[in-house]
């Protein structure tokens, strides 16, 4: 990289000492915006984004590469590396390609499709709180609460069977964070297979369902508009990212307002600051850190020249921790505006299911703290583990009681 002369001081990615809170050792990263220099798990060096500005400019430049079948493409981690080469769908594929995808699943996830399922949404959180409250106290809230509630959302709206979310789960873990690159890779094996398996049941069905799987599978596999394996590609992203993601900003925004009972006092007097709680909390938590790219021409920026074939890597905690934008970024204040922020991404890969994350973010901590008034940590704050830097940031755990 030619002006990457000096060997990278920082490794990314790196794990937290606070759950919500980015590492202290990226603190350096933030006195260099917009560009950083830094080394992959491999030692390879890539360019660190940084800096607010820029980070939207560069997330919106067709000469980044979300392609992950580029030889030159970074890797966060060996497990990323292994399946890196398997089919992928909105998230690993460039226009025209994403356009055509994305177009096909845009109706599913628009601000009217989320708004339409907030009842639903409701019903699932009001029987996860009952059956937690009937079993309670004491309760791990993300078994009894967090991922069961993005996990029946998301198998309601693909059209996947709840009944096998133990399997999907499960293997969602393995995919996401190993621990070796073997167990991605079966993870990986087990989730395509068990796609291919609802695929065929789903065509012997004389009628199809209302779930998107269902259109996919009657609609453009049927019309050759899909082959299957991209339909299984489809399927694997939606239902993966569709419930971790939403299932760790949920359990790890409940443990950031327990830890800031002014603000959370705050909340639970004015439901109206919703919203803006939400957004907040997205800036603030960051949980998906490391948006990965490739240059695929020259691109000169203030920070430097990144060079084609370099890889890009965009840190959102640092990027939404920008004193420039965000005056004070280390306080949880949701009076600021905060839309926006990068914690979805931006551009093209920005995420499709973010209306969704809103309205269910929304209900789940409204509903969870207006009938858990004296909802509160089990055992001291130190104690709770929470996951490492290498996947999407969360909560391996969150005693609480009440």
């Amino acid at each position: 990289m030619t002006d990457m002369t000096e060997p990278p001081t920082v490794a990314f990615p790196q794990n937290r000492t606070c759950p919500y809170h980015p590492p202290t050792a990226y603190d350096p990263l933030r006195d260099t915006r917009p560009l950083a220099r830094i080394n992959l798990y491999d030692g390879r060096p890539a360019w660190l984004v940084t800096g607010h500005a820029l980070a939207r400019t560069l997330l919106a430049d067709p000469r980044l590469s979300s392609d992950r079948s580029r030889p030159e493409f970074p890797a966060p981690n060996e497990r990323f590396a292994a399946v890196r080469d398997r089919k992928s769908a909105l998230l690993g594929v460039d226009d025209p390609e994403h356009r055509v995808q994305r177009r096909m699943m845009v109706p599913s996830f628009t601000l009217r499709r989320a708004a339409e399922l907030r009842p639903q949404i409701q019903r699932i959180v009001d029987e996860r709180l009952d059956a937690m409250i009937a079993q309670g106290p004491a309760a791990d809230l993300v078994t009894a609460f967090a991922l069961p509630v993005p996990s029946m959302v998301i198998c309601a709206l693909l059209g996947v069977p709840y009944a096998d979310h133990d399997f999907f789960e499960g293997q969602s873990r393995r995919l996401l964070r190993g621990p070796r690159a073997a167990d991605t890779m079966d993870a990986r094996d087990r989730l395509e297979a068990y796609f291919n398996e609802l695929i065929d049941r789903k065509q012997k069905e004389p009628e199809p369902g209302d779930g998107v799987l269902d259109e996919l599978v009657h609609g453009q596999l049927r019309d050759g508009d899909l082959d299957r394996e991209e339909v299984v590609a489809f399927a694997t992203i939606l239902l993966v990212a569709g419930h971790e993601t939403t299932a760790n900003m949920i359990s790890l925004g409940t443990f950031a307002l327990l830890q800031h009972p002014e603000q959370l006092a705050e909340l639970r007097a004015d439901p109206g600051l919703l919203p803006a709680s939400v957004e907040e909390l997205m800036r603030m938590l960051s949980i998906a850190d490391g948006l990965l790219r490739v240059a695929v021409e020259d691109i000169d920026t203030d920070g430097g020249t990144i060079r084609a074939g370099d890889g890009v890597v965009f840190s959102t905690s640092v990027i939404n921790r920008d004193e420039s934008v965000y005056p004070d970024p280390d306080a949880l204040d949701w009076h600021r505006p905060t839309r926006h922020h990068v914690a979805f991404g931006f551009g093209i890969h920005q995420c499709l299911g973010q209306n969704l994350a809103r309205a269910e973010m929304e209900i789940a901590l409204h509903s969870l703290f207006e009938r858990l008034p004296t909802l509160r940590l089990a055992v001291p704050a130190e104690e709770i583990p929470f996951k490492p830097g290498d996947t999407i940031q969360g909560m391996l755990e969150l005693p609480v009681t009440w």
